[in-house]
């Protein structure tokens, strides 16, 4: 009698802990969304220098990080600062001609019309107009010159990491030409890949979780947006510009995956953030674990 009530307890103890494993399971993998393709994003900028010539000095070194200002490379100057001369030595042409018309313009103002014809004192008028003009020109090309010569120092936009940094002393740098990248490190984001089935419980503003590959500490997050578009890969254009559509059909249709871009908005300080790396991202649970701390670690994350 003993050993058939304790085969019986035993099942029912099987069976209820099957329940629960059944529960979580089905909580983990079915009501909440989830995906274990997820990727950390940045924005990277592409840093180009504004004017050309061989570079003399480069102050940053590869993956150094940086703040906005500071100066990552200089192009030599020399021929800039001839050139800032040349522009001042012209505007102080062209000012001294426009104050010599004016002198002129104002003494054939004053004159009486028996003194000098009205044809004579337009034609001063339009010779005022025009070294106002000329030395207006010249400011300008003045003021190019001068933003030229503070070009030739490349600065960081943002606060950032430079990566790929190739360039060294004695190479010519080309105008608009990328030499490095900047990542900003004030763009950080998490961009998750979900199942389209599970695109209708996730909501802006939705508290989520952030697990990246390699590290034990969890990272909060909340949904900015979800996109509103994906490429369609079954219809392409042809030569006439009409619609050309598969004519095959899969009776089994796998669901797409829609981004789904993710705030972060706390890193741990033992985690150091690189654009690329794979997450796991779970939406919902208001920031907080959504398995009890007794589940075993492989059904808390699928990822790992």
């Amino acid at each position: 009698m003993l050993a058939a009530l304790s085969r019986v307890f035993f099942t029912l103890l099987v069976v209820v802990a099957a329940a629960v494993a059944a529960f979580f399971a089905w909580r983990a993998y079915v009501e909440q969304p989830w995906t274990r393709d997820g990727r950390v994003r940045a924005n990277v900028l592409a840093l180009a220098p504004d004017v050309s010539g061989p570079v003399v000095d480069v102050r940053a070194k590869d993956n150094q990080r940086v703040r906005k200002g500071d100066v990552l490379f200089v192009i030599d100057p020399a021929r800039y600062r001839f050139a800032l001369a040349q522009a001042e030595a012209t505007a102080q042409g062209r000012e001294s001609d426009r104050d010599q018309k004016k002198r002129e313009f104002d003494r054939r103002s004053r004159l009486t019309t028996g003194a000098i014809t009205e044809e004579a004192r337009e034609q001063a008028a339009a010779a005022l107009a025009a070294a106002e003009a000329a030395y207006g020109a010249a400011l300008a090309e003045l003021d190019v010159a001068r933003l030229n010569l503070d070009r030739t120092e490349v600065r960081s936009p943002v606060n950032g990491f430079v990566t790929n940094l190739q360039i060294h002393p004695g190479d010519y740098a080309s105008a608009g030409k990328a030499l490095a990248a900047l990542v900003d490190e004030d763009s950080f984001y998490v961009a998750g890949y979900f199942e389209e089935t599970k695109i209708a419980r996730i909501h802006d503003g939705d508290p989520a979780t952030i697990r990246l590959m390699g590290f034990e500490p969890e990272i909060r997050g909340r949904v900015e947006s979800v996109s509103r578009a994906i490429a369609d890969r079954e219809i392409t254009h042809g030569s006439d510009l009409v619609l050309n559509v598969n004519p095959t059909f899969n009776w089994v249709r796998l669901a797409q995956r829609i981004p789904v871009r993710i705030a972060i908005e706390n890193v741990p300080k033992e985690i150091a953030l690189s654009a690329g790396m794979t997450a796991t991202v779970v939406v919902g649970g208001q920031g907080q674990k959504t398995w009890p701390d007794w589940w075993p670690r492989f059904a808390r994350w699928p990822a790992t």
